[in-house]
C-alpha cells in the first residue's frame, strides 16, 4: 500500500485524496497511488478536513486528536500523521475495505 508508511517518529503517514460533496463519507478506493476518501461536506472553512478526521478516527477506532494534517489543508491531496496505531494495524483495517 504505497499510500501508507511509517515515519521516523513512529507515527503512520497516510496519503489521501479527498472527494468533497460525496453522497456520504466512505473509502472509495485507490486514486493515483493515494487512498481516496469521499466526504459529504463541502471544501469550505475546513469542513471537509474535519469530516475526514472524524471519519478516519471512527474507521480506525482511535481518538480524533490522534490524526494530524502534515500537509494539504487546502488541497484534495493530503498527508496525515496517525498516532496510537502501527502501520500493520491500519493495513488490516483498510485491507477489508479495499478488497
Amino acid at each position: 500500500m504505497p499510500f501508507l508508511s511509517t515515519a521516523k517518529d513512529g507515527s503512520v503517514v497516510l496519503r489521501i485524496y479527498v472527494q468533497p460533496k460525496a453522497s456520504k463519507p466512505r473509502i472509495i478506493g485507490l486514486y493515483d497511488g493515494l487512498l481516496k476518501i469521499g466526504v459529504a461536506s463541502p471544501p469550505v472553512d475546513g469542513k471537509a478536513n474535519r469530516e475526514v478526521v472524524k471519519f478516519l478516527a471512527k474507521c480506525l477506532r482511535i481518538p480524533k486528536n490522534s490524526i494530524v494534517f502534515k500537509s494539504g489543508l487546502q488541497s484534495r491531496r493530503k498527508v496525515l500523521a496517525v498516532a496510537d496505531l502501527k502501520e500493520e494495524e491500519i493495513r488490516r483495517v483498510l485491507k477489508g475495505v479495499l478488497i
